[in-house]
Parts: structure tokens; C-alpha cells; sequence
């Protein structure tokens, strides 16, 4: 097999319009594991990139809903004194348990019970250890009174120096002595208020690091497997400076795009981004014929902060359209949301595009994404969804995610779904972002239940 992925961000199974692998898929989404992959076991389309794709696809689908009952019980007596096996059978009806019916068994998302003790008022009630609540973020006012003190758009610096480390678990079937495991890590881009970014090293020391402007800036590194029984460990150390970046957005300034504005950020791209008559409707409905770019974009952002939960998400690998599933639902992780404020602009005809990498907040690191849009004269300017609108009666600190950004996040992606530098054979883990990194044994994809990562503040 010699597969580029799909620059779409997606599976070309999501779309294709093959009779055979059309019925595969439909037997997929019904559950019915087993009876698409004997379909795709026949002779006519046995070994063809999408049947190897779709195989690939129901055993990702497999782990990520393999959570038994039991499992789940036990989880739930750790979180909750009162709980019983009786309360199951009613939060999976309601829907406040994330569950597909798998070769007609019930079984469970595997981050489950996350999406539970957000969206069920009696579990949240009932709840013995519940997490602390975020602290609020003093520093935003400091941002915003420092760009205003200095004139600055950037401010308060932030120097990280970081190490990722990737650990491919030993003893896999897949990997054997001689096999060539092939990586990609990510690496921090040099972009506006990111800055001075030195690699220091690697392991394997030898490796390829993508052009700064890559869409995904990645570092390859690959070896030979010695002994396939011990874990295999990759790494790459690195320092870079982050700015908070504050421009002082005047509404009353804004100019209108100009007419020659390339016009991908205005397109629907699918399957994730679709500009459908409805999807047009709804966010013409949001704007309400605002002409200012800046206001409608206001106005998008805070009707996803009303509209759109954060919810844990499944893996976007495992989603045909996610812009689709997000309006249906009406819940997604920060992906979903930066989906569906770029989408919605798309709609009102504002430019808007994709950017993402880590969170590295002072108390933690987390995978995070978010999104840019273009308002004349500021150029491309950033939109958090996810962190949304920010407690509190000030209306900069509550929109200070609209436009704005703090200095606690590492730019890794500039946009969705392009190729790796170099291209990977297999259907990436994660088709669409890229954060985590992807491996690859002798061609074939490995998922990430085959391998562990880490990113550490040194």
C-alpha cells in the first residue's frame, strides 16, 4: 500500500461512492462490525486502500468503545457513595452515557464517565470527589493593561524550554527485529508572537525537521528495531518564546476584505467544513445582517459559547464530517469548536482557518485547538471558542479570547489535514490534527492504544 493521506483531513471512505465499500460503511455506522468486515474480505475490493482503511477504521472503532458495564460500575462506586447498577440503564437511555451498539452488544466510550459528570445533573449532584474549579485568569487583565501601557500588540513573554517524548510499547505483533518504525513529533512553529524557536536535540539523533510555514511542522525520526520486545523511545528538546497577543481592535476601524482575497478560508472544504443552504441560513440567522466583520465574528463566537458543550470527543479519525456532527449534537471538544466558528464565518463570509498545538498553562499541558479569522486592518487575527467567553462584568476580559491570546500555548499547526513532511504510507491516527505525533511500522499505521507520549516542562 502506498497511501497519502487524504488532504481533506478525513478517510476517503467517508466519501467515496464504491457500491462495496458504500455497504461496508453503512454496516459501520450501524454497528454491525463483523458483517462489514466480511464485505470487506471478498475478492472484488480485499487489500484496496479503502478496504485496508475501513478495517483499520472498525478496529479503532473498537477501542475506542471498549468500556464494558462492569467497567464503567466500578469507575462510578469510586466517584459516587450512593451509586448504583440501576442507574446505568437510565443514563444510557438519556444519552448522558456515550455508547454505540457494536455486533448488537452496548458498550461504552472509553472516556467515559467524563461526558457523564458534565451533562447529567443528578450524577454532578451525587458526585463525591468533584474537580476543582479552574482558577480565573488574573493575567488577562495584566495583558490587556500592559498592551495598553506600552502601545505593544505583544506582550508578557513566556520562554519554555520543553521535551517530547513518544514510547512505542514493546512486544507489539507489528513490530518485529529489522522492522524500520518511522515518527513524527511536533515541533513549534515561528509565527508572529512565537518566537526564537531552537531545536536541541533529538533521539535518534539524525532526524528531519519540516519547513518553518508548514502546515503541520513535524520532526521525522525513524531506526531499525533491534529487540522488538523493549520499548522504543523517541524524543525532542526544544525552547522557544510565546507572546500574549493583544491588538487594540477598534470595531469603527474595520475595513471591508479586500476583492481580491484568495478564497480558500472562504470555502467550504469537505467533509468537515461544509457550507451547506442551512448551515448558510443558520449563520446568516447568528449575524443578523451585521456588515461589520468584527461584530458578526463577535456575535459566532458567543453563540457557540451558548450553543456548542465542551464534551469529550471521539477521535476525529473515527468522524465522517465533524462540522455536521457538531450541529447535530450541539457538543465537541475545542477541535469541534474552532470547527464550527470557522465554518460559521466561512458562512457569513469572514475568512477563517485552523491553528493548534499545546496548551502550557502554568498549573498544566494539554493538546489544544483554536482558530484564526481576517478582519481588515488587522490582518489574521485569534479565536479561542473552547476557552470562550470569561467570567466576570468586563466585557475585555470576557471577550479577551475573541482577537486576542494569552502566552500559555505552542503553535504546532497552521492548518488540518496536509501532508506530513515526509508524507506517511498508512491513514494517520489522527487524520486532521496533528499534536500527539504518528508512527508508522514498515508502511502500517500504529494507533495510539501502541504507543505513549509525554510533554515536559523542564
Amino acid at each position: 500500500m502506498n497511501h497519502i493521506t487524504d488532504p481533506s483531513g478525513a478517510s476517503a471512505i467517508w466519501t467515496t461512492q464504491d457500491p462495496s465499500i458504500s455497504k461496508a460503511r453503512q454496516l459501520y455506522h450501524a454497528g454491525r462490525l463483523r458483517e462489514a468486515e466480511k464485505l470487506l474480505d471478498t475478492p472484488a475490493i480485499r487489500g484496496s486502500q479503502q478496504a485496508v482503511e475501513l478495517h483499520d477504521l472498525i478496529a479503532r472503532l473498537r477501542f475506542e468503545y471498549s468500556q464494558s458495564h462492569v467497567t464503567l460500575a466500578e469507575k462510578l462506586r469510586q466517584s459516587m457513595a450512593d451509586f448504583s447498577v440501576a442507574d446505568l440503564p437510565r443514563w444510557v437511555e438519556t444519552g448522558e452515557i456515550q455508547t454505540r451498539h457494536i455486533d448488537g452488544e452496548p458498550m461504552i466510550f472509553r472516556r467515559e464517565p467524563s461526558n457523564l459528570f458534565r451533562f447529567s445533573p443528578d450524577a454532578i449532584k451525587r458526585r463525591s470527589n468533584p474537580p476543582a474549579k479552574s482558577p480565573p485568569r488574573d493575567y488577562l487583565r495584566q495583558i490587556i493593561d500592559q498592551a495598553r501601557t506600552t502601545g505593544q500588540i505583544e506582550v508578557a513573554p513566556v520562554r519554555f524550554h520543553l521535551r517530547y517524548t513518544l514510547k512505542v510499547h514493546g512486544g507489539l505483533p507489528q513490530v518485529k527485529k529489522g522492522s524500520l518504525l518511522r515518527v513524527w513529533l511536533p515541533m513549534p512553529q515561528e509565527y508572529r508572537q512565537q518566537k526564537d524557536v531552537r531545536l536541541i536535540s533529538t533521539t535518534p539523533a539524525e532526524g528531519m525537521v519540516a519547513p518553518n510555514g508548514s502546515p503541520h511542522r513535524t520532526i521525522y525520526l525513524e531506526k531499525k528495531v533491534d529487540d522488538p520486545k523493549v520499548e522504543q523511545v523517541f524524543s525532542a528538546e526544544y525552547e522557544l518564546t510565546v507572546f500574549a497577543y493583544y491588538p487594540q481592535l477598534v470595531e469603527s476601524a474595520v475595513k471591508p476584505l479586500p476583492t481580491d482575497f484568495p478564497k480558500e478560508c472562504l470555502s467550504e472544504r469537505l467533509p468537515h467544513i461544509p457550507l451547506t443552504p442551512e448551515i448558510r441560513k443558520l449563520a446568516a440567522e447568528i449575524t443578523a445582517g451585521e456588515k461589520n466583520p468584527l461584530i458578526a465574528a463577535r456575535a459566532i463566537f458567543h453563540w457557540i459559547d451558548r450553543n456548542i458543550a465542551y464534551h469529550a470527543e471521539e477521535e476525529y479519525c473515527l468522524i465522517p464530517s465533524i462540522g455536521t456532527k457538531a450541529l447535530a449534537l450541539r457538543r465537541g471538544d475545542c477541535g469541534v469548536q474552532a470547527f464550527v466558528f470557522i465554518m460559521l464565518c466561512r458562512a457569513a463570509g469572514i475568512p477563517a482557518r485552523w491553528q493548534s498545538g499545546w496548551r502550557l498553562a502554568p498549573d498544566h499541558n494539554n493538546m489544544h485547538d483554536w482558530a484564526e479569522f481576517y478582519i481588515e486592518p488587522y490582518g489574521w487575527i485569534p479565536a479561542d471558542p473552547s476557552d470562550g467567553l470569561q467570567p466576570g462584568d468586563d466585557p475585555e476580559i470576557r471577550d479577551f479570547y475573541l482577537g486576542h491570546n494569552d502566552p500559555y500555548r505552542m503553535i504546532v499547526n497552521l492548518d488540518y489535514g496536509s501532508l506530513l513532511i515526509p508524507p506517511k504510507q498508512s491513514l494517520r491516527s489522527e487524520p486532521a490534527d496533528f499534536q500527539r505525533g504518528e508512527v508508522e511500522v514498515d508502511g502500517a499505521n500504529l494507533y495510539f492504544n501502541q504507543w505513549d507520549y509525554q510533554m515536559e516542562r523542564l
